[in-house]
């Protein structure tokens, strides 16, 4: 491997900050956090963090159970990599959202704090039956799969996705598979790959308004691109739930929220979920608003009013929080 010269890389046992490169556990450079220092970097958020998005440090017996389990498997989770504010909640409960195919991204969003690099091809052929097996440890009925893009892979990594999802329905046959995946660039042949393997609920994350697409999302990813994928996702698997995401306090308008719903209902998506943007470093966009619950609410029965089989909507809400709720059309109780 080639180091360019003034490069300082780190060792991935090093500690890391936000920003800075760093060899990957698989030999490769890599970007901690996704996005290096720029031009935003600690410019403030709009104002403090608002007293309904505090939450508390995780702990607790099955917390650290479920660690045990991530760990002893050499799994990824997207609760720890994204910097989830569920993490506490949801390891509590036993539940995951497990993120294949490594903790290294080819693509660097401006809102994610997964690193970015490029694997160079790497794929952990054991991981489907790692997978398989933490799932029947944690006796999950209800599982998420998500993953990095992994544009340096012919089909995006969709062979593996669905191996993984093959992989837990031959342990466990009753649990229920979601997959968030990445958009395979627009493939339609990749997604077909991963709905074939058998899933209850399809995801791929819009992330915010078509204005704000980019600078938000990478340059390879695109607000028609995915809605393409979705609308693609419910013609050829009309039983399975799709399902796409969006954050608020970007800067988005409420015109602009209620056409982006307009449009994901026009791609014939099920479930909606809307959450708030919650900056993961200093090096990533900066909040411009905190949604307040109340208006959370007016969104969900802006999006109800739409069509939408659900649409969960509150501050603390993420694409895969209380998946398996969804169908109680009771905002996940939130």
């Amino acid at each position: 491997m080639a180091i360019l010269p003034g490069t300082r890389l780190m060792s991935s046992h090093s500690s890391i900050h936000d920003g800075s490169k760093f060899i990957s556990p698989q030999g490769t450079r890599a970007i901690k956090g996704g996005i290096r220092p720029n031009a935003g970097s600690g410019l403030p958020d709009v104002e403090r963090k608002p007293p309904w998005l505090r939450i508390k440090l995780p702990s607790g017996a099955r917390y650290e159970a479920v660690h045990e389990i991530v760990r002893s498997h050499k799994l990824n989770t997207v609760c720890a990599e994204s910097k989830c504010p569920n993490i506490a909640e949801c390891w509590g409960r036993g539940t995951a959202t497990l993120m294949l195919m490594g903790s290294v991204c080819t693509r660097a969003c401006r809102f994610c704090s997964v690193s970015t690099g490029n694997p160079q091809g790497w794929l952990d052929p054991m991981e489907p039956l790692q997978v398989a097996d933490a799932v029947a440890l944690m006796g999950l009925k209800y599982v998420v799969l998500t993953s990095v893009d992994r544009d340096d892979l012919p089909d995006g990594g969709a062979a593996h996705y669905a191996a993984c999802v093959r992989a837990i329905h031959q342990r466990s046959p009753q649990t229920a598979v979601e997959a968030l995946t990445p958009d395979f660039a627009g493939n339609h042949d990749a997604v077909a790959h991963v709905l074939d393997a058998g899933l209850t609920t399809y995801a791929q994350n819009l992330e915010t308004v078509e204005r704000l697409t980019h600078p938000v999302r990478d340059p390879r990813a695109g607000y028609a691109q995915t809605l393409d994928v979705l609308a693609f996702a419910k013609r050829h698997a009309p039983q399975t739930l799709t399902k796409t995401s969006l954050m608020l306090g970007l800067g988005e308008t409420d015109a602009e929220i209620e056409r982006t719903l307009d449009d994901i209902r026009g791609a014939n998506v099920d479930v909606v979920t809307l959450g708030q943007y919650m900056r993961p470093s200093p090096h990533h966009l900066a909040v411009q608003r905190f949604v307040t619950p109340d208006e959370f609410r007016e969104y969900r029965q802006l999006a109800l009013g739409k069509g939408f089989v659900e649409a969960v909507a509150g501050p603390l809400v993420r694409s895969s929080y209380r998946a398996e709720r969804v169908l109680e059309h009771n905002n996940l109780g939130l």
